[in-house]
């Protein structure tokens, strides 16, 4: 028999696990949500102190406390902060768990706290001041009715369970956050699988893509004791759909579910080093600092097409952006229409690294600019996929030199899931200063709709202002169409976003 023991995130106790223990037991399971010293009222603290080994020790209990000579197979499931007491807990009684399910949550390491796994940049920025400041004591207030989408996207929640999750809410304590996470490595023997909410901002897809750039910290995603699976909701799935909840659970307990491949698995090229689906010509690139340009033949200065990688694409990532056969393929391509096409790497390596970016992309502007082969009063700039945060600047205050805007498959609003909520890089907010800016659109038919909802409040965005946004569909096309995608879906609508895109400039 399986026994599910269920430790719940920050600020909620056990009862928020209640439907879907109901399901497992139902199905023949044993289920046991762990009340979390300090949290639960069911257990309020004793001493003066709370920290993350309070909770382990919370956890470790609910582990001893099953007949171990029955032989059932123990799975620990961590939702949020909750990966963090069950992490810790499987590392001391390896032995007894077989296999430990992360909810939507962070990949914890051995002597990193909760803290780190805050998903508010802003908030975190604060709880890092106190952390620093020595503070141990004290708690976190619990999120508002309105404030939950601090710490996760709400999506699938209705509002009667919103308003329980918030009457039941506890404050936090400040030391489950700030105490490291100590682990002797034996939990790395443990069968794992995670569980993605896909409207928080992350599914199975994207990363795929992350373990394909090759990072080495992502690696162990592609071991074969790791499973995956996806739900189409938010963060709080155990309110939103405890019943598909409970069945991944028991499917992930039996060892189902969706495996990565590793990066340079030869079997497959992943998505961002396949060929770009139009002939253009072998132009060699010049390089320039973070900057490469493809320059035509014949008398210039000539306007010139920059393109910006999306991301976040780990610092190591190996070739890099800028020589990511898609994106040399559309410098070429700009070259071959006689423009300047242009490619750069930016250092967009975490979701936190937006402002960095930036900056990184205007000195590459600049330094495009100021090269003589150049017309610096006619320039495009073209975003990709989580670079489309990046046109909030451009889109707020377009210099006179930015004669067109264009981006594809971009995302246009932070998700949920970035901790972004105070942050600038909002185009959908910024539209509405780009005034008479040409702003060329490519939309993937088929993209993620965490990410597609992003678009349509763009465009919603665009259509109640000046803005003078032309769409290029493509209808079957999903997120990186260009490589992953047939080329007769495809090449229609790049020819055609080119065109605009060199009308602009040329007109």
């Amino acid at each position: 028999m399986q026994v599910f023991i269920m430790v719940a995130g920050v600020f909620t106790g056990a009862h928020v696990w209640q439907e879907t223990a109901e399901r497992l037991v139902a199905a023949g399971s044993a289920a046991h949500a762990v009340p979390l010293t300090g949290i639960d009222p069911s257990r309020p603290a004793t001493s003066g102190h709370v920290g993350l080994e309070t909770h382990i020790e919370d956890v470790i209990a609910a582990i001893d406390a099953v007949d171990a000579t029955s032989g059932p197979e123990i799975v620990l499931v961590g939702h949020d902060y909750g990966i963090h007491p069950v992490l810790g807990a499987a590392d001391r009684r390896a032995e007894r768990v077989a296999r430990v399910v992360y909810l939507d949550c962070g990949m914890p390491q051995n002597g990193v706290p909760a803290l780190a796994a805050v998903p508010d940049q802003a908030l975190r920025a604060q709880l890092t001041e106190r952390a620093e400041a020595g503070e141990r004591e004290g708690v976190l207030a619990p999120p508002g009715l309105d404030e939950w989408g601090r710490w996760g996207s709400t999506a699938g929640v209705g509002e009667a369970e919103l308003k329980r999750l918030t009457a039941l809410a506890a404050p936090q304590p400040l030391g489950t956050l700030f105490q490291p996470l100590r682990l002797t490595g034996a939990v790395a023997a443990v069968p794992v699988t995670g569980v993605l909410c896909a409207r928080n901002g992350a599914g199975i897809d994207q990363v795929q893509r992350l373990v394909d750039f090759g990072d080495p910290a992502l690696a162990v995603l592609t071991e074969p004791q790791v499973t995956f699976f996806e739900l189409p909701t938010g963060h709080w799935p155990m309110l939103s759909c405890p019943d598909t909840l409970a069945d991944v659970l028991q499917r992930a307990a039996a060892g189902e579910g969706r495996r990565l491949r590793p990066a340079g698995d030869r079997a497959s090229a992943p998505a961002h080093l396949r060929p770009f689906p139009l002939d253009v010509p072998e132009l060699p690139r010049d390089h320039r600092g973070h900057v490469d340009l493809y320059v035509p033949d014949g008398d210039g200065p000539r306007p010139a097409v920059i393109f910006v990688h999306g991301g976040p694409v780990p610092a190591g990532a190996r070739p890099r952006p800028r020589e990511w056969p898609a994106l040399v393929g559309y410098a070429r391509l700009a070259a071959a229409e006689g423009m300047v096409g242009v490619t750069l790497d930016h250092r967009l390596h975490d979701v936190a690294d937006y402002d960095r970016a930036a900056a990184d992309v205007a000195a590459a502007v600049e330094l495009v600019r100021a090269d003589p082969r150049v017309d610096s009063d006619r320039i495009a700039l073209w975003f990709f996929s989580g670079g489309g945060l990046l046109t909030t600047d451009w889109l707020a205050r377009p210099p006179a030199w930015l004669r067109c805007l264009a981006a594809s498959y971009p995302v246009l609003a932070p998700l949920p899931a970035w901790g972004m909520a105070g942050s600038r890089f909002h185009p959908a907010r910024a539209v509405d200063q780009a005034g008479p800016l040409p702003v060329v659109l490519l939309r993937a038919g088929r993209e993620a709709p965490e990410i597609a909802a992003t678009v349509d409040a763009f465009v919603s965005a665009a259509k109640g202002c000046a803005a003078r946004l032309e769409l290029v569909d493509v209808p079957n096309g999903h997120h990186g169409f260009e490589t992953i995608d047939p080329p007769e879906e495809t090449r229609p609508a790049l020819q055609r976003a080119m065109r605009s895109v060199v009308a602009h400039l040329t007109g």
